[in-house]
């Protein structure tokens, strides 16, 4: 079997990321199959309502807000594998590159936001672009495919759905 390919894309917008989570979810993904970085500057800023009312808290929050837009992204942040770590310049990471992250004991500080970019199989050439884009309040999206078809398909959905550099590992 062919190593699963990771395909990440950077959005500037939580309503692009959103719309691309409902994509890949579209697709046959699960939320624990999509991986999420942000600054914890954007999670405050974009999830302010959530966080003060506690909305996303629990496991029941997918029945509770399933078809509601943008339910995604709150969901995949409050439930699961989801980190914060405050010596990566307040990153919020969820999804299975925080688990990965976590397990090899990415928490120092040494390396910063790239250092936990390239620990998660990102080259350091993009980590650097990724890090820049995270620090200016974009949403990094990372999926692992399932095939070379599905490989060429997220590709193009995330540049249709506003991603910039979409890259595949």
């Amino acid at each position: 079997m062919a190593k699963a390919k990771l395909i990440t894309g950077l959005f500037k917008s939580r309503v692009a990321a959103e719309s691309a989570l409902d994509a890949i979810l579209k697709r046959g993904y699960s939320r624990d199959d999509i991986s999420v970085l942000m600054s914890d500057a954007t999670r405050s800023k974009e999830f302010a309502v959530e966080t003060r009312s506690h909305a996303a808290d629990g496991a029941g929050i997918g029945g509770a807000v399933g078809g509601a837009v943008g339910a995604t992204l709150a969901a995949i942040l409050a439930v699961g594998t989801s980190i914060v770590i405050p010596p990566l310049g307040g990153l919020v990471i969820a999804g299975p590159i925080a688990a990965a992250l976590a397990g090899a004991g990415a928490g120092g500080a040494t390396g910063g936001i790239i250092g936990a970019l390239i620990g998660a199989g990102i080259p350091e050439h993009r980590a650097r672009v990724y890090e820049t884009g995270l620090q200016t309040g974009g949403i990094l999206i990372g999926v692992e495919a399932r095939d070379d078809d599905d490989v060429e398909k997220l590709e193009k959905l995330f540049g249709d759905l506003g991603g910039e550099h979409i890259r595949t590992e």
